[in-house]
This record gives structure tokens, sequence and C-alpha cells, in this order.
């Protein structure tokens, strides 16, 4: 009876642990898939879309960490792989720095019109 004690409790401290890191696995693979784009869906994350593109862009993110990749890795395989359009929070680099500026610049400009006007009165 005692090896039953011993083999009950060894199960359930392995289960325990599979099952933590099963659920830091998928939400890992979550969070990773509410940034990327689904390059079939128009205005859908990876994460919301059912297509087969997406279902195969999870499972790779899955292998990936399965893998031991960290999260700027596997961003990095899929922005050489499909470029950095599938990302949505893009860095700022040469190529995405026009992308940045804009908001803040119509934003700057949005704010003089509305001084320049409120002003006038």
């Amino acid at each position: 009876m005692n090896k039953l004690k011993y083999f009950t409790v060894i199960l359930i401290l392995f289960l325990n642990f599979f099952g933590a890191s099963y659920s830091q696995s998928l939400d890992q693979v979550h969070k990773i898939s509410k940034n990327l784009r689904c390059l079939i869906c128009q205005g859908q994350s990876v994460y919301d879309s059912n297509s087969d593109f997406a279902i195969s862009m999870k499972l790779l993110i899955k292998k990936k960490i399965n893998e031991g990749r960290t999260e700027k890795e596997i961003y990095e395989f899929l922005k050489n792989r499909y470029g950095e359009w599938v990302v949505y929070d893009p860095e700022i680099n040469k190529n995405t720095i026009l992308l940045w500026l804009i908001p803040l610049i119509l934003f700057v400009f949005g704010g003089l019109l509305i001084v320049r006007k409120v002003s006038i009165k």
C-alpha cells in the first residue's frame, strides 16, 4: 500500500508539471499568434482565423516553442519567411520609420490646425 501512495504522489506531480508546461506553451502560442496577420483572411490575426494557413502557423509556432526558440527568434523566422508585413507591431527600422512617423505628424498637424481655428474666433 505504501508503494501505491508514492506512485500516486509521483503521478500527480508529473501530471501537474506536464499540465503547467503545456498551458505555458499554449499561452505563448496565443500571444505570438495574436500579433501575426493571417495572409489569407483580410483584417484577422492568425489567432482569430480558422484558415488552413492560420492553423499551420499555429502549429509552426508551437513546434518552434517546443524546440526552445524564444519569441524574438520566432518573429525573426516568420519575418524572414513572409516579410515584415506579417507582424502587426513592426520594429522601428529604415523600412518602417515612415509608418511610425506619419501618425505623429498627423497628430501634430491636427493639433496645430485646431489651435489655429480656436484662436481665430
